[in-house]
């Protein structure tokens, strides 16, 4: 029989009702919207820059500021949700995704767009981990899995198949409808969650310490704006770059010895004292490392490696993307019956054997390979992080239940702009080791005006090629760290339902 530990819940509150379907619809129509924000938008890049006459440098702060915000904002949420009711931030955060959208949908430039998406980015970071911290509360433990399942089509499926619907939109209308839709889907949730949806989560008021504030915006905004930035276009040795990280990373030394210095932290690190939430929170950074790298590689080497356009590449990893949503639930209810174990360490070896496949991937890959080779990382995927989070999640008393889903949702954005950082850095590296090997060159670049040599053209979908293998040999070592980890993982303990 699987070993556990004890939780130190202090048990769901069976005398409580709570109307869980209108109150689990709202949160997941507006937090569906608000992930699929996250990569919609990625694919209408290139159309946004000729129509809004903007360079690439430019355009790119569509998601850096995006994820900016996200990156700022989440990490104050523990506090946040201990000051006010859950409809005030359900409304609140609906509201600025709302609002955000429709201003979208009608930008005239890109400095209105960019607004706009500093709204939604700040819905989705109020949203996240409201979501987190009510599904725990109007649960019973036993149940939480096939809860945090259903939270799988928000956290996975959702941004995984935004590519694919963002590019049929484009193709057929403009990109204006991305936002239009977002818009009323939103508009039916903020309805919904208006008539429906209850106060569950305990307001206590802790004190406000701004200089925590500080140094978490300082800390958390200075390491994702450094790796966004990094990743992007300026590279490791831009200046920008440099101080981002320098000042990020003091900052957050001096936050976490504040947090744990602290009487009343705003973000109570001792969480990290319960040893199967720690587990957890290694496993997820390391996946949701591989998963957010991999959905920006593989489109790119679809479309720059096997020459796709966005429509056609988008459609290749629609199957994945819907294998990821339907696989969600039934692996939170397979955890509520067997535990995490028997999920995680197999889904592991599942994402190291895929990775290590897809690092042999080449020119002549065929779309077959490619779809059956996403679609088993996703299955992958699916099998190890709901289950490790709930798990962590459940041993956790009810009072650490906002300071463990702001840990865990600020790691996981932060863990988002440092792997598609790296995953682009090795992937540069890779091709101008490649087109230097073939005599070309590529010391000032790979920028195609200084490509000025007409043969190179034909060697760059190899080398593109070269460099996503190296990419996906580092994804592999990324994933044996967890797998490591793995194998530590026991059943929380948490009583009757």
């Amino acid at each position: 029989m699987e070993a556990t530990v004890q939780s130190n819940d202090l048990q769901y509150d069976e005398t409580k009702q709570y109307k869980v379907m209108p109150i689990v619809i709202s949160l997941l129509l507006s937090g569906f919207i608000g992930m699929f924000s996250e990569t919609a938008l990625n694919i209408a890049l290139t159309d946004l820059m000729k129509e809004l006459n903007v360079g690439p440098t430019t355009i790119q702060w569509l998601t850096t500021g995006y994820l900016l915000v996200l990156g700022i904002l989440v990490p104050i949420s523990g506090l946040l949700l201990q000051w006010f009711t859950t409809r005030q931030l359900f409304v609140a955060s609906v509201s600025f995704s709302t609002l955000g959208s429709l201003v979208a949908a009608m930008a005239p430039n890109f400095e209105v767009l960019l607004v706009a998406r500093v709204f939604q980015a700040a819905g989705t970071g109020l949203l996240l981990p409201l979501l987190f911290n009510t599904i725990l509360v109007i649960f019973p433990p036993a149940k939480r899995g096939a809860a945090m399942g259903m939270m799988g089509l928000v956290i996975m499926f959702a941004p995984a198949i935004g590519p694919t619907i963002a590019g049929l939109l484009i193709e057929k209308l403009t990109w204006h409808w991305i936002f239009w839709i977002s818009f009323a889907v939103l508009l039916i949730s903020l309805i919904v969650g208006i008539v429906f949806l209850q106060n569950v989560s305990k307001i206590t008021r802790p004190k406000i310490d701004l200089l925590s504030i500080v140094l978490s915006t300082a800390g958390f905004g200075g390491l994702v704006f450094g790796f966004s930035k990094a990743g992007e276009s300026d590279g490791w040795g831009s200046a920008s770059v440099i101080a981002s990280l320098v000042i990020g990373g003091v900052a957050l030394i001096l936050f976490v010895w504040r947090q744990l210095t602290m009487e009343n932290p705003m973000m109570d690190l001792r969480a990290f004292r319960y040893p199967m939430f720690t587990l957890a929170v290694i496993m997820l950074f390391v996946v949701m490392m591989v998963l957010l790298s991999s959905m920006l590689v593989l489109p790119m080497f679809l479309q720059n490696g096997l020459g796709r356009n966005a429509l056609s590449a988008g459609l290749l990893l629609l199957p994945g993307g819907i294998i990821n949503g339907l696989m969600s639930p039934i692996m939170g209810r397979l955890f509520d019956k067997y535990g995490p174990k028997w999920l995680v360490i197999p889904g592991l070896v599942i994402i190291a054997s895929i990775l290590w496949l897809m690092s042999g991937i080449t020119t002549a890959s065929t779309a077959a390979f490619i779809i059956a080779m996403h679609s088993c990382l996703m299955i992958g995927i699916s099998m190890v992080m709901m289950p490790a989070q709930t798990n962590g999640l459940n041993q956790l008393p009810p009072e650490f239940y906002p300071h463990g889903t702001a840990i865990m949702n600020t790691l996981q954005q932060v863990a988002g702009a440092i792997g598609t950082a790296l995953a682009v850095s090795i992937l540069s590296a890779g091709q101008e080791k490649y087109l230097g090997d073939q005599g070309f060159d590529v010391s000032h670049g790979l920028d195609p005006a200084n490509l000025t040599d007409p043969s190179i053209m034909q060697h760059l979908p190899n080398a593109f090629a070269y460099g996503v293998k190296n990419a996906f040999i580092f994804a592999v070592s990324m994933a044996v760290v967890a797998l490591i980890c793995s194998f530590f993982i026991k059943r929380v303990k948490v009583g009757k339902a």
